[in-house]
């Protein structure tokens, strides 16, 4: 299957545009601290899927799913810095549903690739 016919990596690919529009109301001084840490995070996942999804077995496709979920989880950590630091107005609840939406894609279809 293409990386690209998945739900996990749309969903990633939703995530990414989120991000960017998102971090666009950080403080400019944040430019090269966290908005580039959280694009980073957040363009990781979709690329991690696609990149195992391209590889001949299964263990190196888990190996990418496993990078993937990490960059969600320090995603949501920067994410959370950044509501902490009240470097935003408000917590951006759609934001923080995609994430987890995202998360429990990958962890579902981390589950189906061992269970094959």
């Amino acid at each position: 299957m293409d990386h690209k016919d998945l739900d996990v990596w749309k969903k990633g690919m939703d995530l990414v545009e989120v991000v960017y529009n998102w971090t666009q109301y950080l403080p400019e001084h944040e430019k090269f601290g966290l908005i580039f840490q959280m694009r980073r995070a957040a363009i990781s996942v979709p690329s991690n899927i696609a990149q195992g999804s391209a590889r001949e077995s299964d263990k190196e496709l888990l190996q990418f799913l496993n990078i993937a979920i990490g960059s969600v989880a320090e995603l949501e950590t920067q994410y959370l810095i950044a509501v902490r630091l009240e470097l935003v107005e408000a917590a951006h609840k759609d934001l923080e549903m995609l994430m987890e939406d995202v998360k429990k894609l990958l962890l579902g279809y981390r589950n189906y690739v061992r269970s094959k």
